[in-house]
C-alpha cells in the first residue's frame, strides 16, 4: 500500500477543511484529515494570549484591521509535534490530507524530510484577498483581519505540486482537481 499525503496550505477561511472533506467523499481510499486548528486546541488555554503560546496582535494597516500571529516556543514545539505526529500515522499506513496554515519556508522543508519516504504533495489554495475577508466576517470564528496579515506571508517561499483559485471554484470543484492530479 502506497502512502500518500495531501498537505493543504492556505490563509485561514480559504477553504482548506472544507476541501479536505470533500476530497475525503471522493478518494477511492479512506483519507484521514488532519487539522492544525486540532493541534492548537490542544494547548492549553492559558497559552492563548501567553507570548510563550500563541499570541494574536490586533493593528490598523492603512485603514485596514490586521491581526499578527506570534509565536512562542510553546506554539514551534506544537507544530514541530504536528509534522512528527503526521509522519508517526504515515508510517503506520494511513493515508493523510493535512489541513494547515504553513507560514514558513523552513517548516514545509520540515514536512518534506519528516515525510521523505512517503508520496507527499503539496497543494497551494488561494483566493483574492476581498473573497477571504469576507468568509473570514461570515464564519464568525476567525479573528477578522486574519487573512489580511497571512495574505501576503503563506505562500512566501512554498513549492507546491498543484495550486489552486478555491476563490473562483467550490470545495467540491477543488477536491475533484486534488483528485484528478493525483490519481486518488
Amino acid at each position: 500500500m502506497d502512502v500518500q499525503i495531501i498537505v493543504l496550505n492556505g490563509v485561514g477561511s480559504v477553504g482548506k477543511t472544507s476541501i479536505a472533506r470533500a476530497l475525503q467523499e471522493l478518494t477511492a481510499t479512506p483519507f484521514l484529515h488532519v487539522q492544525m486548528d486540532t493541534f492548537i486546541d490542544m494547548m492549553p488555554r492559558a497559552m492563548i494570549g501567553d507570548r510563550d503560546g500563541l499570541v494574536f496582535e490586533t493593528t490598523l494597516n492603512e485603514g485596514h484591521r490586521t491581526v499578527a500571529i506570534k509565536s512562542g516556543p510553546i506554539m514551534d514545539q506544537t507544530l514541530r509535534g504536528m509534522r512528527a505526529a503526521v509522519a508517526a500515522m504515515a508510517a503506520q499506513g494511513n493515508r493523510l490530507i493535512v489541513d494547515d496554515v504553513i507560514l514558513e519556508a523552513a517548516d514545509q522543508q520540515d514536512y518534506r524530510r519528516r515525510l521523505s519516504s512517503f508520496e507527499v504533495r503539496f497543494v497551494g489554495l488561494f483566493a483574492p484577498l476581498d473573497i477571504l475577508e469576507s468568509r473570514e466576517r461570515e464564519r464568525g470564528d476567525r479573528a477578522l483581519g486574519l487573512a489580511r496579515w497571512q495574505y501576503e506571508r503563506v505562500h512566501a517561499g512554498m513549492v507546491y505540486d498543484l495550486v489552486l483559485d478555491a476563490g473562483a471554484s467550490t470545495a467540491a470543484e477543488c477536491a475533484a482537481h486534488i483528485k484528478a492530479a493525483f490519481d486518488l
